[in-house]
């Protein structure tokens, strides 16, 4: 059995960079768990620094099925709503990475 793989996407900034939490939790999050559940998307969490200050302004972990659902989720029709989502929330640019242990 494949183990899941975790992708993180996360929002770098000052503490006067537009972020608005509560859309981004309450809207787009189950936008991007709709949008990415049917190619492997497994579940979703969000984390944020305890005081604002210059750098990560928060941090989306998203826990996939496997590598292939990764790739089928990102290369979907649906990926076009989901960004198209983020002027919303931010004018941050997302930045993904794959988490891997050491």
């Amino acid at each position: 059995m494949m183990q899941p793989v975790i992708l993180y996407v996360t929002y770098q900034g000052d503490p006067d960079s537009r972020f608005d939490r509560r859309y981004y939790a309450d809207s787009h999050l189950p936008l991007v768990m709709e949008a990415f559940a049917p190619y492997g998307l497994l579940k979703l969490s969000v984390f944020y620094p305890e005081t604002k200050q210059p750098g990560t302004l928060a941090i989306c972990e998203c826990i996939f099925r496997n590598e292939a659902a990764i790739s089928d989720a990102f290369t979907s029709h649906e990926v076009e709503k989901v960004m198209a989502d983020v002027r919303h929330f931010t004018d941050i640019s997302p930045v993904r990475f794959r988490g891997t242990p050491l």
